[in-house]
């Protein structure tokens, strides 16, 4: 099915003459012609051009579409200019559905809430956990009491910052991801929860001393995780247009941009760390292992754009742990 849609803009002047553009998108796997847009401004945008095609295709919403000049190629950006791409007059796009989409925020939303709930019942032992004989007890440690108010705390903290505090570059994500995203989240809160609250449970080996020195760590890294958070927000809601890379200031909390790109990161990391010298207990250890892989994976990503972007980007930093990675 082909449609045809012509566009009244101004197009480019040469001498006396007026070009416009004809743009043809094909499906990305069978190569059949989906639409046909005649006439069209060169200076329009990708982002538009998912407009229109949408008009054509409702069933298929902007944030759905993955245009690309190669079926197998990169998706092009919204902000992408038509006349800029390395077309002809007659260019040929190709279309991928993304499925279904869901909002950053309610991915977030639905990713920290989770945890919380699924971290109360344990802690609360419900009978279908650890039998009847233990249902709705409680710990005896009070390390077990203060695990759960720092689980809690922390995904608290996650709500507020979604809501309040960060800005989403990217607008949607797939709604696999998002199961695949609350399967990590909530099921090793859950494995980690079980072992935390079980009857069990023996508390750290060094006591006092070591659930206090790790919750001390533990504050220090979630205030400082939200400080730099602030920190990246306002950059980007200071009214500037001017890119720029995040620098130190006088706030002790941001001085780890003197070693690193991305310290949020860092910071996370050292929560959870906190949280497994806390408690003792492997598992939380595992899940700190795995937040450090995927941290230091988006990390790398990050520093690698800093680097390419910014020629005075400052070289000892590294992407997440310093002078390491």
């Amino acid at each position: 099915m082909a449609s045809r849609r012509g566009l009244p803009h101004r197009g480019i002047m040469s001498g006396s003459r007026i070009s416009f553009f004809e743009v043809e998108i094909l499906d990305g796997k069978t190569k059949q012609q989906l639409c046909f847009l005649d006439k069209v401004e060169p200076n329009i945008t990708v982002g538009d051009i998912k407009l229109m095609f949408h008009r054509c295709y409702p069933q298929w919403y902007p944030a759905r579409q993955s245009i690309r000049l190669d079926p197998t190629g990169k998706s092009l950006k919204d902000d992408d200019v038509l006349r800029e791409l390395p077309v002809g007059t007659t260019a040929t796009l190709y279309f991928k559905d993304l499925g279904p989409q869901i909002g950053y925020t309610m991915v977030f939303l639905t990713e920290y809430t989770g945890p919380l709930f699924v971290y109360f019942l344990f802690y609360f032992r419900m009978p279908f956990f650890y039998g009847l004989a233990h249902a709705f007890t409680s710990s005896q440690h009070t390390v077990v009491h203060l695990a759960c108010c720092c689980h809690s705390f922390h995904y608290i903290k996650k709500l507020i910052e979604t809501i309040f505090v960060h800005r989403f570059s990217h607008g949607t994500l797939p709604l696999k991801s998002i199961v695949k995203n609350c399967i990590f989240y909530w099921g090793l809160s859950a494995y980690f929860a079980y072992f935390i609250n079980h009857p069990l449970y023996t508390p750290p080996s060094y006591g006092r001393t070591q659930i206090a020195l790790s919750f001390f760590l533990y504050v220090i890294c979630e205030a400082g995780n939200f400080t730099i958070h602030v920190v990246l927000n306002n950059m980007k809601t200071d009214g500037s247009r001017t890119r720029r890379y995040p620098l130190p200031t006088r706030n002790p909390f941001t001085w780890l941009f003197f070693f690193v790109s991305c310290p949020n990161y860092t910071y996370e990391v050292g929560t959870w760390i906190s949280f497994t010298t806390m408690t003792q207990c492997l598992p939380v250890g595992f899940y700190a292992l795995c937040s450090l892989l995927q941290m230091s994976i988006w990390a790398r990503k990050k520093h690698r754009h800093y680097i390419k972007e910014f020629k005075d980007y400052p070289r000892i930093r590294m992407s997440i742990i310093p002078f390491l990675l």
